[in-house]
């Protein structure tokens, strides 16, 4: 073989990989990187799509957003729903997963346990923000049971009230997202090698040393990994709610996602409704880098 031949052969193998990721390079551009791209030149113009030639703003919408007080009361709302949500998703989800994987539950029981315990994660948002909003209302099942209880004297608007809206809206997300953590946990806790724990019953380890010392150090890749993951998902929760509290009353339950959808759709500056969208897309790359460099240190 000539070494004109040899380099043609060289140059047709490098290229080979690239030509068969084209298309989704192609696809990832034009669905993600092109409207990135296209949302943070907006942030820097004036009047951004309402005219034909905007004129260029500098900084001006970031510092509109950021003197606005909604703006940080909507960051510290999604601040508290965001880490709430993943503290007790990955509490219930330990729970559950450890109560499925126990050997004392019969077999039978633990399927119908498993089958229960996953149904929030069958649903959409629309359907748990309507569950919930049914469920929740002045004359709904949970006042009734808590008032039949002697827990409150008096019917609780959850939703309409600015001091439990934001924690019912959390707890809506809470039943929602748990699964996630119970399948992962339950995975990890199925390939835990059994001698450790007999190891440990050898030395005389009560159960929960054994869940300190053995099962929560195996589970703590996938913990960090998964609570990241829910972090940034959590984050731009939308849909629930918008359809149960719209963000307020009196802007309570306001987050970073409806903050920009109504800067964007209801007063249309779409200028700051990008800078807003802006804040939000560093925010979440920064979380993906962090998870990113969890999963390279493991």
């Amino acid at each position: 073989m000539t070494r004109q031949k040899r380099s043609h052969h060289r140059l047709k193998r490098a290229v080979a990989p690239y030509l068969y990721l084209s298309p989704s390079l192609l696809i990832i551009g034009l669905l993600m990187l092109l409207p990135m791209v296209t949302v943070i030149g907006y942030s820097f113009q004036n009047s951004a799509v309402l005219r034909r030639d905007p004129s260029f703003a500098g900084l001006k919408h970031y510092q509109a957003i950021f003197a606005d007080p909604v703006f940080w009361a909507s960051l510290w709302h999604t601040l508290y729903f965001t880490c709430m949500s993943v503290v007790f998703h990955m509490t219930i989800g330990m729970v559950f997963a450890l109560m499925l994987n126990s050997d004392r539950i019969n077999p039978t029981l633990r399927n119908i346990l498993r089958v229960l315990y996953i149904l929030p994660w069958l649903f959409t948002a629309v359907i748990i923000a309507v569950i919930w909003r049914l469920l929740l209302e002045p004359n709904g099942v949970v006042n009734s049971v808590l008032m039949q209880m002697g827990i409150i004297g008096s019917k609780v608007e959850w939703f309409s009230s600015p001091a439990t809206a934001l924690h019912a809206v959390t707890f809506a997300n809470i039943w929602a997202g748990y699964p996630l953590f119970m399948v992962s946990l339950l995975a990890g806790l199925q390939g835990i090698p059994r001698d450790f724990y007999e190891a440990a019953d050898i030395d005389g380890a009560k159960a929960y040393q054994k869940l300190i010392f053995i099962t929560i150090p195996q589970l703590m890749p996938i913990i960090i990994s998964i609570s990241l993951l829910d972090f940034i998902w959590t984050m731009q929760v939308f849909p629930l709610i918008w359809i149960t509290t719209g963000g307020g009353p009196i802007y309570s339950t306001e987050v970073l996602s409806t903050y920009t959808y109504k800067l964007a759709f209801s007063s249309y500056n779409l200028s700051q409704a990008s800078a807003s969208a802006v804040v939000i897309l560093l925010i979440s790359l920064g979380l993906t880098l962090l998870y990113i460099r969890c999963q390279k240190a493991r």
